[in-house]
């Protein structure tokens, strides 16, 4: 059976769910960019997913290097500045039934531009950047899935508990995500914040995953060492993430710039993890057609249904 009006969206019991769509997301049917569906394409099963992202930078859909990110807000490395709104890649994705991407903000000034790319996908995306319990729900009544926190969640470089449980109350476990993006040090990864700038104490691996599992329905990683860089995947990053992903579904991000990384990926994950492509795409200024990414999804799907 093929999509109608729905797509799919993975949750933390680990099923596949409908979610119902928009009927904006007909008006891209024309775009240059969109794949018409196949026959190919499934309604159920649980393959290793292509998780797309909008980046927002000063009201702009931009690819920048987020570790160049400073205090005022300012990015050094912007490798991509889009013509096209944020809503433009939200319509898009929701015509091809790309469920549980990223809308990101970098910054201030990017909440107008994160409200329309939510509203054109209604329940269809994440959304992170400055998230907290006083402003979260806002972006979940604009149309996110969940919300995406990470500084707030840390102080003084440990994970505060108290913080974690006042987003819990704030929109529900099963609607946050928590962002563990990190950095490798001694040959440990340990979670970074403030933009990237500052390390904690928290370490990424399988037991500390499984201690915040209970307080939320997925877990995102960027790999910030090779995060907006297109210089390959971190393999041993995808591992670790591999051994906690029959704990709670987690994603990777970083470094993707080519299918054959997505290959790599998926064997590194043994299928479980999912990945995130920015830069890397030929929407974004990159080399990676987002057709061909989209016909390599709708593969994983149609083997995952034999």
């Amino acid at each position: 059976m093929a999509f109608t009006q729905s797509a799919i969206a993975y949750g933390r019991s680990g099923r596949w769910a409908h979610v119902r769509l928009d009927s904006k997301c007909t008006r891209k049917q024309n775009s240059p960019h969109h794949v018409a569906p196949t026959a190919m394409t499934p309604v159920v099963g649980g393959p290793m997913r292509f998780r797309p992202c909008i980046d927002l930078h000063a009201g702009q859909v931009k690819q920048i290097v987020g570790e160049s990110l400073n205090a005022d807000g300012h990015a050094k490395t912007t490798n991509f500045v889009a013509h096209q709104p944020a809503e433009y890649f939200a319509e898009l994705y929701c015509q091809d039934e790309l469920t549980g991407g990223h809308v990101i903000m970098l910054g201030p000034g990017n909440e107008d531009s994160a409200r329309r790319a939510l509203s054109a996908f209604p329940g269809g995306m994440h959304v992170g950047g400055g998230m907290r319990p006083d402003n979260a729900a806002a972006f979940l009544e604009a149309g996110a899935s969940h919300v995406i926190v990470t500084s707030y969640v840390f102080r003084d470089g440990k994970i505060d508990m108290d913080r974690i449980q006042e987003m819990v109350r704030a929109v529900g476990r099963h609607r946050l995500v928590l962002d563990l993006s990190c950095k490798k040090r001694d040959g440990q990864y340990w979670v970074c914040t403030d933009r990237w700038q500052k390390w904690t104490e928290c370490k990424v691996n399988r037991e500390n995953i499984a201690k915040l599992a209970d307080f939320c329905d997925e877990i995102l990683v960027h790999a910030v060492d090779v995060e907006g860089k297109r210089s390959g995947i971190d393999g041993d990053l995808v591992e670790i993430l591999s051994e906690a992903s029959n704990i709670i579904p987690v994603t990777y991000a970083g470094g993707v710039r080519s299918l054959a990384d997505l290959e790599f990926a998926k064997e590194r994950g043994q299928g479980k993890v999912d990945v995130t492509v920015g830069s890397a795409l030929d929407i974004f200024g990159g080399t990676l057609k987002y057709s061909d990414l989209v016909q390599w999804q709708r593969v994983q799907n149609s083997r995952a249904n034999c």
